[in-house]
C-alpha cells in the first residue's frame, strides 16, 4: 500500500533508539524526511549513523536536535529549528521519555513527580507548539506512543502508568479540539517490546518476585496470547500507517498493541 508520505516532514521525539528509531527507519522507507529529537548528543549521533547505514542516500532527509524536552522553551526551540531546517512539520511522533519501573514499596513522592516530568511533560512540551503550527496551516498528524500501563495498573509501573493514562486523555481531547482545524491525533499503546526499557522493567519485576530477569522474561513471554514479545518494528508499522493520509478518518483512537494480553473493551 502506498502511504502517501513521500516528502513529508516527520518530527520524532525519542528518535535515537528503540521504538522511536524504528519509526524513523519506517518513515524514511516511505520517502519521508525525519527530524530526530533526543536528550543525549551521543545517542543522536549513533542513531543518525544507524539510519545512514540503512539509507545511505538519505543524508539530506535526516536532521537531529539534542534537546532536553523537560524544558518547555527548549522543546519549542527544537520544533522551530526543525521547521527551519526541514520545512513545515507534517507529522509529530512522540516517543521520548520513560518512567523508571519501581516496586511499590520503593516508591516515594519524588518517583511520581519524575514520572510526570519524564513522560507526560516531555510530550506536552513538544505537542503544544507543534499542534498549533499544524492548526494554523490546517493540516497535520500527531501520534503519541504511550503504553498499556495507562490502561491496566501494574504494581511496578504505577507512576509511569499514571502519566500514560493522562496522555491518553490528552490524545483524545486534542483530537476533538483540533480536528476541525485539520489535525488528527492518535495514540498507540505498546505492551512489552524488545527495547532497552524492557530490560529495566524485567529487573524491577525480578526484585519484587525474588527471581531473575531471565525468569521474568520467560514468564512475560509465556503469558502473551501471541506467544512472544513485540519488536520495535512492529510498533513502528502501526505508527506510520496512523500518521499517513491512508488513515485520514482515524483520529482520537487509542490503539492497544500488547498482543491481546489485556482484553479490555474500553
Amino acid at each position: 500500500m502506498e502511504l502517501e508520505l513521500q516528502g513529508k516532514h516527520v518530527l520524532i521525539s525519542g528518535g535515537s533508539k528503540g521504538i522511536g528509531l524504528a519509526c524513523a527507519k519506517a518513515f524514511l522507507q516511505e520517502g519521508a524526511r525525519v527530524s530526530l529529537v533526543s536528550r543525549a548528543q551521543a545517542n543522536i549521533e549513533s542513531a543518525v549513523q544507524s539510519l545512514l547505514a540503512s539509507f545511505p542516500d538519505a543524508r539530506e532527509c535526516i536532521a537531529s536536535f539534542a534537546t532536553d524536552l523537560r524544558d518547555p522553551e527548549a522543546a519549542a526551540l527544537a520544533a522551530a529549528d526543525a521547521e527551519k531546517k526541514q520545512g513545515p512539520i507534517d507529522v509529530l511522533v512522540n516517543c521520548a521519555g520513560a518512567a523508571k519501573r519501581t516496586p511499590p514499596d520503593e516508591l516515594t513522592p519524588r518517583h511520581w513527580h519524575e514520572a510526570m516530568e519524564a513522560k507526560y511533560f516531555t510530550y506536552i512540551h513538544l505537542i503544544d507548539p507543534v499542534i498549533k503550527l499544524m492548526a494554523a496551516r490546517g493540516a497535520g498528524a500527531v501520534l503519541n506512543v504511550v503504553g498499556m500501563g495507562g490502561k491496566a495498573a501494574k504494581a511496578t509501573h504505577l507512576p509511569g502508568g499514571a502519566a500514560n493514562a493522562a496522555l491518553m486523555l490528552v490524545s483524545a481531547g486534542l483530537a476533538a479540539a483540533y480536528g476541525p482545524r485539520g489535525v488528527r491525533v492518535n495514540a498507540v499503546n505498546p505492551g512489552q517490546t524488545l527495547t532497552e526499557r524492557l530490560h529495566e522493567g524485567l529487573k524491577a519485576e525480578a526484585r519484587m518476585s525474588g527471581g531473575t530477569p531471565e525468569e521474568a522474561l520467560a514468564k512475560a513471554s509465556s503469558e502473551l496470547p501471541l506467544g512472544r514479545i513485540a519488536t520495535p518494528e512492529e510498533i513502528a508499522n502501526a505508527v506510520v500507517f496512523l500518521c499517513s493520509p491512508r488513515a485520514s478518518y482515524i483520529s482520537g483512537a487509542i490503539l492497544a498493541m500488547d498482543g491481546a494480553l489485556t482484553p479490555m473493551v474500553v
